[in-house]
Order: structure tokens, then C-alpha cells, then sequence
């Protein structure tokens, strides 16, 4: 029996019926039963892990069986950002420098085929992963109130555990050199170890068609990396990189400005936001 199982699982590989209703399900369980005729009264330790790692993914089967076609394509969409984004950051040849702070902070660049203009920004944190992952991933909606390039951020749909659709509304730069622009957002949130994710890149959504007297700008691949610094764990080095079209008729020489800038910003708002957090949970433990 238990060949004829594993024959039933590895048809699940196949793209003609990796689609077909229950047949992974029935994979799952046909393998969990024969684990426990296979395990007896004294279960090895490698049934026990097989049979978590079976079970890890048959939850994960159930999910995606529950979404709708829809759900389905958005989800896609947030994982291929997060691979594309991970595909292009793992480059490190060909960045050239566009700024460096005084305080360290520095902003590269490359252009790339199909792609367009990627920046870079990278820093170091004195904040750890965790604590910047749920700023800016579980308390996304609140970013207008501490960057004041933003105005609003807003979740329009959640998809499980890893995906959201977003609007978010850009404020004009100084002396209205670039206007305020719109973006819908499909965003991968994911957590590998003691490294965060967040990824996106632009979608559509029937809930925010283009508003008027907003240019809508697209973005994508774009990526946030956040993972404890080498030196000190409780520091974060923290990575993003930017992709990202204005539209309307700006010249490149401003909007590469613009988005370095905007960049380094975004590392000093985050960084008040971060202590003025810190000073908040303090003042409440008094």
C-alpha cells in the first residue's frame, strides 16, 4: 500500500493534475494513515517529522483551496514580487553609489533589463527585526502619521496570512516639483527565521479604480529586507529596494533625486517613529 501512496503524492507534482478537486487532500491522508501503521507503538523520530511536515502541508493545501481564483492570482502576484525582489538584491555587481548620508546611511542604484531603475537603500537599525516588522507590516495603516511623504495608507483586502492589497497616497514633494501620486499594492509579508519580508508590487482591485486628479504611479518589484545586524542582533540591517514609475512628464534627473531622497527620508522617519515608540512604552511603564 505504501508505494501505491507515494505514487498518489508524487501525482500531485504533475501540472495536468496538480489542479484536480481532493486529489492532494486525499495524498495528505493516505499518508498520515500509512505513517501510523508505519510507526506502531514506538514512532521514530523521522515519522514524527515527515508526519509534521505533512501536516504543515496539508494546512497549507486546505488554504488554498479555500481561496477563489481571484485570491488565488493576488497571492501569486505577491510571491512573484518577493522572488523577483530577492532575485535582484542577491546581484550585488553592477550598483552604483546615488548618495551616502552623514550618518551612514546609503542609497545605490542599477538599471535593469525589462525592469527600468532599482534603488537600494541601506542601513543599519538600533531597532530588532521584530519590533520594525510590526511598525510597518501589522501597523501599516498608521504610517501616515510618522512619514510625512505619505498620507494614507489603507488595506483594501487581506488574503490569509501573507497577502494584502493596498492604497496608499503619496504627498506632493517640496514645492510641488512631483504631485501627489496614488498606488494599489499587492504586498507579501513573510518571515524566514529571524529575517522579514515585505514585498509588492502594483495590481489592480475593483474597490479602487484611478481616482480623478490623481496620477496613479506603479511600482514593482519592490522589497523591504529587515534581518538582526551581524554585530548586534538587536540591531537590524535593514534593506529596501525600490522600483517605481511616476508617470506624467517629470525628467529622470528629478525623479532619481526625488526617490534616493525620498529613500533616505523614509530611514530617518522610521528611525523617530522607532524611539518615539520606545519612549512611549517607557513612559507607560512608570
Amino acid at each position: 500500500m505504501l508505494p501505491a501512496t507515494f505514487k498518489l503524492c508524487a501525482g500531485i507534482s504533475y501540472r495536468h493534475t496538480r489542479n484536480m478537486t481532493g486529489l492532494r487532500k486525499n495524498a495528505m491522508v493516505a499518508i498520515h494513515h500509512e505513517l501510523n501503521k508505519l510507526a506502531g507503538p514506538g514512532t521514530s523520530n523521522w515519522i514524527s517529522q515527515v508526519r509534521q511536515r505533512s501536516s504543515l502541508l496539508g494546512s497549507r493545501i486546505e488554504e488554498e483551496e479555500a481561496y477563489s481564483e481571484e485570491e488565488m492570482s493576488y497571492v501569486k502576484q505577491g510571491e512573484s514580487a518577493l522572488q523577483k525582489a530577492i532575485s535582484i538584491l542577491s546581484e550585488q555587481d553592477g550598483w552604483t553609489v546615488e548618495t551616502v548620508a552623514a550618518n551612514g546611511d546609503k542609497v545605490l542604484s542599477k538599471v535593469l533589463p525589462e525592469i527600468g531603475k532599482v534603488f537600494k537603500l541601506e542601513v543599519v537599525l538600533e531597532q530588532h527585526p521584530d519590533n520594525l516588522y510590526e511598525e510597518l507590516v501589522e501597523n501599516m495603516e498608521q504610517m501616515g502619521e510618522w512619514n510625512p511623504n505619505v498620507k494614507e495608507v489603507k488595506i483594501l483586502q487581506k488574503i490569509g496570512q501573507d497577502t494584502m492589497i493596498t492604497h496608499e497616497v503619496s504627498a506632493e514633494t517640496p514645492g510641488n516639483v512631483v504631485g501627489p501620486r496614488d498606488f494599489v499594492s499587492v504586498r507579501c509579508a513573510k518571515r524566514r527565521g529571524s529575517t522579514c519580508f515585505l514585498a509588492g508590487m502594483s495590481t489592480k482591485h475593483p474597490n479602487m479604480p484611478e481616482q480623478k486628479g490623481v496620477v496613479r504611479g506603479e511600482n514593482g518589484p519592490t522589497c523591504i529586507v529587515m534581518k538582526p545586524s551581524a554585530e548586534d542582533p538587536n540591531k537590524t540591517k535593514f534593506t529596501w529596494l525600490l522600483n517605481i514609475d511616476l508617470k506624467g512628464w517629470i525628467p529622470k534627473t528629478i525623479i532619481n533625486k526625488v526617490l534616493s531622497q525620498t529613500q533616505v527620508d523614509f530611514a530617518n522617519h522610521l528611525r523617530h517613529r522607532m524611539a518615539n515608540n520606545v519612549s512611549m512604552e517607557m513612559a507607560h511603564a512608570c
